[in-house]
């Protein structure tokens, strides 16, 4: 059947065409299948970019379509990097970042190296620890909104369980001091299975003749730990801190249903600062030109770290 649909084909195709493929190299002919594909990703990245950063440097707002657009020049990134708000977010942001890769990070390579263990039932374990990472983020951050709340919550009951404290005054979501904290448990708990993962495939890369050596020299299961499976591992954890310190970096969705940004601007991330500047504000030259600016510290900050994971895995 498939030689005869081959012969088909081949029957069909024009005697031109097919001299042209004939002619054609491997290389050639992969180029003429993935060429297309490439451009039209290079035109849904590249050309939004390129857009964005001609906004940055004029006075352009998307709610005056027809109003004249001028050239500031560099006043949006002046007005952006000396904009105590944006700082203010961009603390905000750093703070949410470090304790959300810590957290992630500690809990995560800790359940990869007790599941890597491979104890009895340790696949059910591991399809369960997963769940959080498998669910939407609007049904996580509906979810725990439910679980947050101070009167019918369940975090607010067990919290009062066990400290005594009325369950009206656990305000998780409208306290000052709480709020970012809320929001930090609630992306450690979905995204935690995630760094597992890299971490579980870490520590299953490891040979086992390495460990069988460390036995025979008599090393301690602790001399073990921190002499192989720390070392070994530590591309696979450094590359989950890596994807999980970009994802953080561009939070929106979690903090927007959890607080909008709330109480005040406690919980005001960059990317909402960026969203109520270009949609609130409508001032879309000065929001592309924060967008710029993040894009150039993110992109800085991987650079700079990949080279570091670089120079790790080739020790």
């Amino acid at each position: 059947m498939v030689e005869k649909a081959a012969e088909a084909t081949a029957r069909a195709t024009p005697t031109s065409v097919a001299h042209r493929v004939r002619g054609l190299s491997d290389r050639a002919i992969a180029w003429v299948f993935i060429a297309p594909t490439i451009i039209l990703l290079l035109a849904i990245n590249i050309f939004p970019l390129i857009w964005a950063i001609y906004l940055s440097f004029t006075n352009y707002r998307a709610n005056r379509p027809n109003a004249p657009v001028l050239n500031v020049g560099l006043s949006n990134y002046e007005r952006v990097l000396t904009d105590p708000d944006i700082w203010q977010a961009m603390q905000t942001t750093a703070h949410f970042v470090s304790w959300t890769i810590l957290l992630q990070t500690v809990i995560g390579f800790t359940l990869a190296y007790l599941i890597d263990r491979k104890f009895r039932g340790h696949a059910f374990w591991t399809t369960l620890i997963l769940i959080p990472m498998m669910l939407s983020p609007a049904v996580v951050g509906n979810f725990w909104r439910f679980l947050y709340e101070p009167q019918i919550g369940l975090f607010a009951y067990a919290v009062s369980l066990v400290t005594g404290i009325p369950t009206a005054e656990i305000q998780m979501l409208g306290s000052v001091s709480l709020a970012p904290w809320a929001i930090i448990i609630v992306d450690t708990w979905m995204w935690t299975p995630y760094v597992m993962l890299i971490c579980l495939a870490g520590l299953r890369s490891i040979p086992d003749y390495i460990y069988e050596a460390a036995e025979v020299d008599r090393a301690s299961a602790w001399r073990q730990f921190w002499s192989i499976t720390v070392p070994m591992a530590l591309p696979f954890i450094m590359l989950a801190v890596l994807f999980r310190g970009i994802e953080n970096f561009k939070m929106f969705d979690m903090v927007t249903l959890l607080t909008g940004g709330g109480p005040g601007s406690t919980t005001e991330v960059a990317s909402i600062t960026l969203k109520r500047t270009a949609f609130e504000s409508w001032a879309t030259g000065r929001a592309s030109a924060f967008a710029i600016v993040l894009f150039v510290a993110v992109f800085g900050l991987a650079n700079i770290y990949v080279k570091a994971l670089n120079r790790v895995k080739q020790r």
